[in-house]
């Protein structure tokens, strides 16, 4: 969980939220990113070694300019996470199903008795 925890709370800013949005759409330059937003190149760095510190995107040096892209592993991690919240809730509407199966399947029974 903790690795989740980090994700989180690194897409838990606006900006760096924002980022991983354009990111989506293919590599980008801190000045691209910087633009795109209307930030300063400073806050953009800022906000981009967060991320790239939570294991979010990745850095790759071309010349003078470093292009980041996202990691998928932190987004695989965060889908089976998720996905075992879907599972265990699946599984208590299966059994409240079953139970108001099993009411309405006495009701019927105590309705016939009476009739």
């Amino acid at each position: 969980m903790g690795e989740n925890l980090t994700t989180l709370h690194a897409l838990a800013e606006p900006n760096r939220y924002h980022i991983v949005e354009l990111l989506r759409k293919g590599p980008l330059t801190v000045g691209e990113i910087a633009e795109r937003l209307n930030l300063n190149q400073p806050q953009a760095s800022k906000h981009l070694k967060v991320l790239s510190d939570s294991g979010i995107v990745e850095v790759k040096p071309d010349a003078n300019r470093r292009i980041y892209h996202l990691r998928t592993q932190p987004f695989e991690d965060l889908e089976g996470w998720a996905a075992s919240f879907r599972k265990e809730w699946e599984e208590r509407f299966d059994r409240l199903d079953d139970y108001l199966q099993k009411l309405q399947s006495q009701s019927q029974g105590e309705r016939k008795k009476d009739s």
